[in-house]
């Protein structure tokens, strides 16, 4: 089963000035978190323990057509 999570971007003022939102596919939390963590900027790496309480944040929906998404970041908005 896949999920669409969106997940609140975990980079505080002033860094991120008003914080962003990410869409990605994953099955579970622990894969969720590790595609971001793939998919951040090296320096934000300093925020990386925000990930996975975001990951537990996130609004969660089911995919019904979960054979044709891919596992990864569907889009992103972040400021």
């Amino acid at each position: 089963m896949k999920y669409l999570y969106l997940v609140n971007y975990w980079v505080p003022f002033p860094s991120s000035e008003y914080g962003g939102l990410i869409a990605v596919v994953a099955e579970n939390d622990n894969q969720c978190h590790d595609v971001l963590i793939d998919w951040r900027d090296e320096c934000e790496s300093s925020y990386d323990d925000r990930i996975q309480e975001n990951v537990y944040k996130a609004t969660r929906l089911m995919l019904s057509n979960e054979e044709d998404e891919e596992i990864g970041i569907v889009d992103s908005f972040l400021t």
